[in-house]
């Protein structure tokens, strides 16, 4: 029974709307980072190259084994490193993608956190937060001024 209502708890709490938004938003950003890469980023690169298509590009460690007809025998054992310089590629371009997501994120948290910017509406925890600090800065002054006297 514990075990159910800890289920209860995690799932009205939100924690698995916001993980299922998530992994969502994830699975779309994946997409638009992948043709974003093999669409917009790789063929310039591959015209740069003298037309090379990255993901063609293999080392060969055994050729195909065939016989007369045709027929396969041994498969070919290559190491398709085009394919790992695109998934580098790819890498590079998410991380930076999410870099400036985060960056732009934490640039509008920090805003909204400034109980002094009246342009964006401060959060009641960061206001009363604020407004306590504020009340201690003067209690303090008071506590500073009487020990003088």
């Amino acid at each position: 029974m514990k075990l159910i209502q800890e289920f209860k708890e995690f799932a009205v709490k939100g924690n698995m709307i916001d993980m299922a938004v998530g992994i969502i938003i994830g699975a779309s950003f994946n997409k638009v980072i992948d043709v974003m890469v093999k669409q917009v980023f790789m063929p310039p690169l591959s015209l740069l190259s003298e037309g090379i298509h990255f993901q063609d590009k293999v080392w060969i460690l055994r050729e195909a084994v065939n016989d007369a007809s045709g027929t396969v025998l041994q498969p070919q054992i290559a190491v398709g490193y085009g394919a790992l310089i695109e998934a580098l590629l790819d890498f590079i371009i998410i991380g930076f993608t999410v870099f400036l997501v985060v960056k732009f994120m934490n640039r509008l948290r920090n805003r909204s956190q400034d109980p002094k910017d009246k342009t964006v509406v401060t959060p009641k925890d960061i206001q009363l937060l604020s407004g306590i600090t504020n009340l201690l800065e003067e209690q303090n002054a008071l506590l500073k001024t009487k020990a003088k006297q």
